[in-house]
């Protein structure tokens, strides 16, 4: 079996962003699939993936024997020199890992020995289905989530926030209205639901041990990504302060490869990492990065505000960990999310249930594609003696 070509599908979800798939196409009839959203910032960061994908990967990977994964993925690496680069890489991983394990008749997970379970627990984040960055926009949400079966629930309030002038008066407005939301959104769900918040590294340390005092006293002990994750010896001086008031710290979620991990790891930089099998190099270095967590006593949290395919490739790497916490869900972004899969994604109450097909377990369905697909239905794509 020989890869024959490369296609790039990008789906429109809403405001803050879309999802972007890529599908390798084999000689054998096979195509993998794999999904590299959120591939930086800015509206042309989908383009870039997508350029990465066709002018940069592809040529690297015509005519090579997609079973081969761990030397098809070394011949992409020197394309992970960024942040798109390592998105492109991670996606065209997926789809490898989604080829071989079609080829050998096994979902993703057996191929790795799994799976240690078969019902993954998720919480809700709500905070790319909310538009009105409100306190009662949040608290709404939150409540809906909830209602669905859900017992926990992320937000990201400070949104806005420039972590170079937090000391100015209207960015301590901006710190208020956050924590703002944050108590709205306790309220709604009541002390029964977990509350976490994701600061999107907007602060600096001391605001941090700030808003985490405030954190507590509203019940939260999740708090994720308060500062920038290149600022390691912020991330040491912070995780004592938290942990004295009762919070956690998490994050990792921009990291790319057990390389850049490892040092934080070995530092004791988090109580729990956020691996994200689209930024991370994908399926494999996932699951070296969780077992190596939990090998440091770390717990393991994927990152996973994506789309359907993101969801069962991750759910492959939860099925052959033997220690996760919970499974991001992006709640809420648009109604026809889980049918862009067939079969279609499974949730029963807070949890997912693990694609059992052989690869990932899931294909693109054609007609919501086609119903939803940027560009309507122009094709992304690039074959053996084309250009």
């Amino acid at each position: 079996m020989r890869i024959t070509g490369l296609e790039v599908v990008t789906v429109r979800v809403n405001w803050r962003g879309d999802w972007l798939f890529a599908r390798l196409a084999t000689d054998a009839g096979l195509t993998g699939l794999g999904e590299g959203s959120h591939g930086g910032a800015g509206p042309d960061r989908d383009a870039r993936v997508a350029t990465i994908l066709i002018r940069q990967c592809l040529p690297r990977l015509l005519g090579r024997d997609p079973r081969a994964v761990l030397a098809t993925v070394a011949a992409l690496a020197p394309l992970a020199d960024d942040f798109a680069g390592a998105t492109a890489v991670s996606a065209c991983e997926q789809a490898l890992w989604d080829l071989a394990g079609q080829a050998a008749g096994l979902p993703v997970h057996r191929l790795f020995g799994g799976p240690t379970r078969e019902r993954i627990p998720l919480y809700a984040n709500i905070n790319r289905a909310t538009v009105e960055r409100t306190p009662a926009g949040f608290a709404r949400n939150a409540a809906a989530a909830a209602a669905e079966g859900f017992r926990a629930v992320k937000l990201a309030p400070f949104d806005g926030l420039d972590r170079q002038r937090l000391r100015e008066r209207d960015r301590q407005e901006g710190i208020r209205h956050g924590l703002a939301c944050v108590a709205a959104v306790r309220a709604a769900v009541g002390a029964g639901i977990a509350v976490y918040v994701d600061c999107h590294s907007r602060f600096d340390v001391a605001t941090a041990v700030e808003v985490a005092r405030e954190l507590r006293a509203l019940g939260v002990t999740w708090c994720e990504e308060p500062v920038p994750t290149a600022d390691l010896p912020a991330l040491l001086r912070l995780r004592p302060a938290l942990a004295a008031q009762g919070l956690e710290l998490l994050g990792g979620e921009h990291l790319g490869g057990i390389g850049a991990v490892w040092p934080y790891l070995a530092a004791g930089a988090w109580d729990t990492i956020m691996p994200d099998v689209k930024h991370c190099g994908g399926i494999a270095e996932a699951v070296t990065i969780g077992r190596l967590a939990a090998a440091r006593g770390v717990g393991v949290a994927p990152h996973n505000p994506s789309g359907p395919v993101a969801m069962a490739a991750t759910a492959q790497v939860v099925a052959a960990l033997p220690e996760v916490r919970a499974l991001e869900y992006a709640w809420g972004e648009v109604p026809w999310r889980a049918h862009l899969v067939t079969p279609a994604e499974r949730i029963e109450g807070d949890a997912l249930l693990v694609p059992t097909g052989p690869g990932l377990g899931v294909a693109l369905d054609e007609e919501l594609v086609a119903a939803h697909r940027v560009g309507g239905a122009s094709v992304a794509s690039c074959r053996r003696g084309e250009s």
